[in-house]
C-alpha cells in the first residue's frame, strides 16, 4: 500500500503552523529522564538554526509532539539564510552563494528540520546505549493547524499528554513540555513561543500564561475514558489563585535543582567537578553552570548522563 503523502505545504507565501508526532520503534518507554534531557536539547538546537518558531512540544517515554510554525522560503532573507548556515556548521565553513537557494529551501523545510532531530538524536541514543539500527518507527506524522482557537486546543493536548498517562496531576509538574519549561525555567533560553496561541485574540503578554492555563486545567479536567484527568480539587485551588504563579509555587517547581541538578553549588564548585565527569554526558559537548533563580549564588549542571 502506498504511504499517504505527509500534510506538508510548499512555499505558500505565509507561515504554517504544523503538529508534528514522531514515535520510536523500541518496545516499552525507552526514553528516561536522560534521554528525554538529550532530545529537549537537540530540539532546541534546530530550532535555532531552522526558521521555525516552537509554540508547544512534548518528549514522552516512546514519542514526541512539537507544535511549530514554519517559515516560508520566500520570507527568508539572504543575510538569514546565511546566519543559520553558520549556526549548523563548524564557525570556519565557508558559505557556498552558489547553494543559496539550496539553503534557503532547507531552512524552511518542515522535513529537513525534524530530520535533523530524529537523526541527531538517534546517533546519540546509539552511540550512548552501544548498539545499531533504527530508533524511530514510521515517518513522523505532520497535521496543518488552523490559528486561533485550534493552536490553543492542540497545545493544549500536547501539555496534557503527561496529564493523560497518569504521571503528573498537574501538567507544569512535567518538564519535558512546553508549559513545565515555561513555569519551571521562565523559558530564560528563549526556546518557546510566548503568545501561548493568544497574540491573534489580542490577550496582553502580561496575561497570556494565566489565561493559558485557565484554558489548560478546564481542558485538563474533563475526564476521557482509559485516561486519567486533573483531580477537580486542584482545578478548584487553580481557580481560587486565579490561574496565578505566586512565588512561593514558582520556587517549588525550581527546587527540581536540588534533586534532578548533577551537579549544584558555587559557579566555581560546579565548574570544577564537571571537569571531573564530563565525559560521561551525551556527546562529550561543553555545559554551562546555570545560575538557579531565587537563590543567591547558588548554580546547577543537569544530571549527568549515566555511564
Amino acid at each position: 500500500m502506498p504511504r499517504i503523502p505527509r500534510m506538508v505545504r510548499t512555499d505558500s507565501g505565509q507561515k504554517t503552523v504544523y503538529h508534528v508526532i514522531s514515535r520510536t520503534a523500541l518496545d516499552g518507554l525507552p526514553f528516561k529522564a536522560t534521554e528525554k534531557d538529550e532530545l529537549v536539547r537537540i530540539i532546541k538546537r534546530f530550532s535555532m538554526v531552522y526558521a521555525v518558531k516552537v509554540l508547544g512540544f512534548s518528549v514522552m517515554g516512546n514519542h514526541f509532539h512539537i507544535l511549530v510554525e514554519v517559515t516560508p522560503p520566500s520570507m527568508l532573507s539572504n543575510d538569514e539564510v546565511r546566519r543559520r548556515f553558520k549556526l549548523l556548521y563548524p564557525k570556519d565553513s565557508h558559505f557556498p552563494e552558489g547553494q543559496l537557494d539550496d539553503f534557503r529551501e532547507r531552512f524552511c523545510s518542515l522535513s529537513w528540520y525534524v530530520k535533523d532531530i530524529k537523526q541527531t538524536f538517534s546517533r546519540a541514543y546509539n552511540r550512548k546505549k552501544k548498539r545499531r539500527g533504527t530508533l524511530w518507527g514510521e515517518r513522523f506524522k505532520s497535521v496543518i493547524v488552523e490559528k486561533g482557537e485550534t493552536v490553543i486546543n492542540c497545545l493544549s493536548y500536547i501539555d496534557l499528554n503527561a496529564v493523560r498517562a497518569g504521571i503528573v496531576k498537574r501538567p507544569e509538574n512535567y518538564r519535558w513540555c512546553s508549559i513545565g519549561h515555561h513555569v519551571q525555567t521562565e523559558n530564560r533560553d528563549s526556546f518557546l513561543s510566548l503568545d501561548f496561541g493568544l497574540e491573534e485574540f489580542g490577550v496582553e503578554a502580561s496575561q497570556r500564561l494565566k489565561t493559558y492555563r485557565d484554558y489548560l486545567y478546564h481542558a485538563g479536567a474533563v475526564k476521557k475514558h482509559g485516561k486519567a484527568s486533573i483531580p477537580n480539587p486542584i482545578l478548584e485551588e487553580e481557580k481560587a489563585n486565579g490561574f496565578e504563579l505566586n512565588q512561593t509555587r514558582l520556587f517549588r517547581y525550581r527546587s527540581r535543582y536540588f534533586t534532578d541538578s548533577g551537579i549544584i553549588g558555587s559557579k566555581a564548585f560546579v565548574l570544577s567537578t564537571y571537569e571531573e565527569f564530563k565525559d560521561r554526558l551525551y556527546g562529550g559537548r561543553k555545559r554551562i553552570p546555570r545560575l538557579v533563580k531565587g537563590v543567591e549564588g547558588m548554580y546547577s549542571m543537569k544530571r549527568l548522563g549515566e555511564a
